[in-house]
C-alpha cells in the first residue's frame, strides 16, 4: 500500500529540517567534508574520462591526486608567497595612497581643503583609520586563516576526504539510487540529472572561467609592471562569477593604481585598461560560451540572494552549499511550475473546452 503524499511530504520536511539544523550546529566540523565533497564532484568527470581510457578507478584517482599535489606544491612555492607579500604591502601602503590622493586633490581643488572642510577631515580620518587598523586587520585575517587547526584541515583532512570520495563516487551514487522511493525514482532521477547539469555548468564551467581570468589578469598586470598586479588579478578572477563585477572591481583598482604609479604615462595607463577590456572580450566571446554555456539556470540575483541567506544562517559552510542548494531549488521551482501548468489550477474548464 502506497503512503499518502501528505505523509510523504511530512517525512521529507522533517528530514530537511534535521539536515538544516545539523548544518547550522556542525558547520565548522563538517567544513572539510563539504570542501572535500566539492573537490571530488569537480574531479569526477576527469576520473570518468580516465576510466574510459582504460584506467581503473583507483589508478585514475591516484593519477589525479599526484597531479593535484604537484600543482599545490608549485603554487605554494611560486604564487602564494608572492600573493601574501603583495597583499601585505598593499595594506601597508594604503595610508600613502590616501595621502597622495589628498595632495592630488588639494593641488587641483584647493577650495575643498580648508581647515574646516568636510572632505579634508574625512580623508584624514580614513587615512588614520587605515594606518591604525589595516595592518592589524590583515594580521588577524592571516593568523586566523593560517592557524594550526585550519592548516591541518586544509593540508590533511580535505585532500584525504576528497581522495576517498572520488574513489567511491560512482558506488555512492549507485547506493543512493537504490535507496530512492520506487514510486518516485524516475522523477527524482530526472530532477537529479537537471541539478547535476546546472551545477556542472556553473561550478565546473564558471570555476574554470575564474581560474583562466585570474591567471590572465594577474600575468598581464605583472608583465605591464603594475604594483600589486597579482593581488588585483586574483581578486578580479575570484569575483568574475558575478557578471561584470570582477572586471569593474579589478579594473577600478588597477586603473586607480596605474594613475598613481604611471601618472603622465598615458600609454601605460591605457595598457592597464586594455587588459581588462581584453579580459571581458575573452570572457564574453570565448570562455563563458564554451565552458559555461547558456543553460546554467542560476540568475546572478538568485545566486547573490542564496549566498547572502545561507552565509548569514550557516556561516562560511553555508556559502559553500549555497550554490548547489540554490541550483536544486531552481530546478524544483521549474518542475513545480511545469506541473502547475499541466494541472487543473492553471487549465481552467473554459480554456480546456476551447482547446
Amino acid at each position: 500500500m502506497a503512503m499518502p503524499v501528505e505523509k510523504q511530504l511530512k517525512y521529507w520536511g522533517i528530514a530537511a529540517a534535521v539536515a538544516g539544523f545539523l548544518l547550522w550546529y556542525l558547520g565548522d566540523v563538517i567544513l572539510p567534508f563539504v570542501l572535500g565533497g566539492a573537490i571530488a564532484y569537480c574531479l569526477d568527470p576527469i576520473a570518468d574520462a580516465l576510466e574510459r581510457l582504460g584506467f581503473s578507478r583507483a589508478l585514475a584517482t591516484a593519477t589525479i591526486t599526484l597531479f593535484a599535489v604537484l600543482i599545490f606544491v608549485l603554487l605554494a612555492l611560486l604564487v602564494i608567497p608572492t600573493l601574501i607579500n603583495q597583499a601585505t604591502a598593499l595594506a601597508q601602503s594604503a595610508p600613502d595612497l590616501f595621502r597622495n590622493l589628498q595632495a592630488f586633490l588639494s593641488d587641483r581643488f584647493p577650495q575643498l581643503f580648508d581647515e574646516s572642510s568636510t572632505v579634508r577631515q574625512s580623508l584624514i580620518a580614513v587615512g588614520d583609520t587605515v594606518k591604525a587598523k589595516g595592518g592589524d586587520l590583515l594580521n588577524t585575517v592571516l593568523s586566523s586563516a593560517l592557524s594550526v587547526i585550519n592548516v591541518i584541515l586544509l593540508i590533511f583532512i580535505v585532500p584525504v576526504v576528497a581522495f576517498y570520495l572520488l574513489l567511491d563516487w560512482d558506488r555512492m551514487v549507485a547506493e543512493i539510487d537504490e535507496l530512492l522511493p520506487r514510486d518516485h525514482a524516475p522523477v527524482i532521477r530526472r530532477l537529479a540529472r537537471e541539478i547535476d547539469a546546472t551545477l556542472a555548468s556553473f561550478i565546473r564551467g564558471q570555476g574554470t572561467v575564474m581560474l583562466v581570468l585570474g591567471a590572465f589578469y594577474a600575468t598581464a598586470l605583472m608583465i605591464a609592471g603594475l604594483r600589486f598586479g597579482l593581488v588585483i588579478g586574483v581578486t578580479a578572477g575570484l569575483l568574475s562569477f558575478i557578471p561584470y563585477v570582477g572586471a569593474i572591481v579589478g579594473g577600478g583598482l588597477a586603473i586607480g593604481l596605474a594613475l598613481y604609479q604611471f601618472w603622465g604615462d598615458w600609454m601605460m595607463i591605457a595598457v592597464v585598461a586594455g587588459i581588462f577590456f581584453a579580459g571581458q572580450m575573452l570572457e564574453g566571446n570565448v570562455l563563458t560560451p564554451k565552458l559555461v554555456g547558456g543553460s546554467v539556470g542560476l540568475h546572478p540575483v538568485w545566486l547573490l540572494l542564496a549566498l547572502s541567506v545561507f552565509g548569514s544562517l550557516f556561516g562560511f559552510v553555508g556559502m559553500l552549499v549555497a550554490v548547489p542548494v540554490s541550483a536544486a531549488l531552481g530546478v524544483l521551482a521549474r518542475f513545480a511550475v511545469e506541473k502547475y501548468k499541466e494541472g487543473p489550477l492553471y487549465r481552467s474548464s473554459g480554456a480546456a473546452e476551447k482547446k
